[in-house]
């Protein structure tokens, strides 16, 4: 197998042609995501995620790969209707789902819609040279931490009686961080904010005598022995190994190649289901019964983040059984979530790998997570020739 043809094919001959141009929103900019199976539009509503990600991943290939004016102009469409509709004007911070012009359906207690839009940003500054994307993209990133790590700001999921921190915001910034230093050059402030991710992720989340990643943790990095403090998510966890190994292999930092292996090892372990293939998209860190009824299902982006993890794996640690996990992921991945006749991946499917249901668009899931994976996989791939 030539991974590195496969991976190619599978981008630019699979998906990139599934999503485009039909996601491209001629009437009222940005872009359409909700499809089915065959591409037909399911919902018009649209992410804010999703016009963030779907312009980062434009400009991603803009950049890396070919310069063709349409990528660029559709991510700009993308980011014109970022700033255009989906700002709150209220407190400045950005909708999580809005209709298909823009009008606001939703904004959640959390921001993650500012770190994707940062992302997008950054890139297009680098695309265009605008110092205006670069200073945008600093403001969504100083309005996404600013959101997520002063202490109050945020309203408490819960009464606050159990208060726990999570390590999404930890590992959504790491990448963040990583993405506006590459765009826009480094500085003190993104290396602080890296700096201080990796330390909280190693301190608070990683347990070396359990052999897990936790993804909830008192603030202390107590486990709260509960439904909520004891659960895993083994997908979660291995994105934030390769976020990891991403910043070992920028710093040449061996023990950061260690921490990174580690945490692949563990969730691997923890989340590999032996019956019937796949990830386990719940587990509970003491083996006990996890209350969400899809615990056991297969969602597509665990699966997409394994294979990045993987290979990144075998490439900077060099053992075998990184490259023989990778094989057994792709295989399982592309035979069970692909689809030869309308291209692209399912969402979601049952534990035994039959799709729970036809969509290939949501959202969740839009241009962002299968072809990040297939562009990385592919450029990892090429490494290893």
């Amino acid at each position: 197998m030539n991974l590195a043809a496969f991976y190619q094919e599978q981008l630019f001959g699979d998906c990139l042609p599934f999503w485009f141009p039909r996601a491209v929103d001629e009437e009222f900019g940005g872009f359409l995501h909700c499809f089915d199976r065959d591409g037909a539009l399911v919902d018009s509503d649209k992410s804010v995620w999703a016009q963030g990600r779907m312009s980062w991943m434009l400009l991603t290939l803009y950049l890396e790969h070919e310069r063709k004016p349409e990528w660029l102009g559709w991510a700009e469409s993308g980011l014109r209707f970022l700033e255009e509709k989906c700002v709150d004007p209220v407190d400045g911070r950005m909708f999580f789902h809005v209709m298909w012009d823009g009008t606001p359906v939703r904004k959640r207690r959390y921001a993650y819609s500012e770190s994707f839009a940062a992302i997008a940003f950054a890139a297009h500054a680098a695309a265009s040279g605008s110092d205006e994307s670069a200073e945008k993209a600093r403001h969504w990133f100083g309005r996404f931490t600013e959101w997520n790590f002063t202490p109050g700001l945020m309203p408490p999921k819960f009464a606050g009686t159990r208060p726990m921190e999570g390590i999404g915001t930890r590992m959504i910034t790491l990448v963040t961080a990583q993405e506006l230093r590459k765009h826009l050059g480094e500085d003190a402030a993104l290396t602080g904010w890296i700096d201080r991710c990796v330390d909280e992720i190693r301190r608070l989340f990683v347990k070396p005598e359990l052999k897990v990643v936790m993804e909830s943790v008192a603030p202390d990095g107590s486990i709260v022995d509960h439904f909520d403090g004891r659960l895993l998510n083994p997908g979660h966890a291995i994105e934030a190994a390769w976020f990891v190994l991403e910043e070992a292999g920028y710093r040449g930092d061996a023990e950061l190649v260690k921490l990174g292996c580690e945490m692949l090892d563990w969730m691997w372990e923890r989340g590999w289901d032996e019956e019937h293939g796949g990830l386990f998209y719940f587990r509970d860190v003491y083996g006990k019964p996890v209350q969400e009824y899809w615990q056991d299902m297969k969602f597509w982006w665990p699966h997409d983040e394994a294979l990045i993890a993987t290979l990144m794996a075998y490439r900077m640690a060099g053992e075998a059984r990184y490259l023989e996990w990778h094989e057994k992921l792709r295989v399982w991945s592309f035979g069970k979530f692909g689809d030869e006749e309308f291209g692209e991946w399912f969402g979601y499917l049952r534990r035994d790998g039959v799709p729970a249901n036809s969509l290939k668009g949501s959202l969740w899931k839009s241009f962002f997570h299968h072809p990040r994976a297939l562009w990385r996989c592919w450029g990892l791939a090429r490494e290893m020739v």
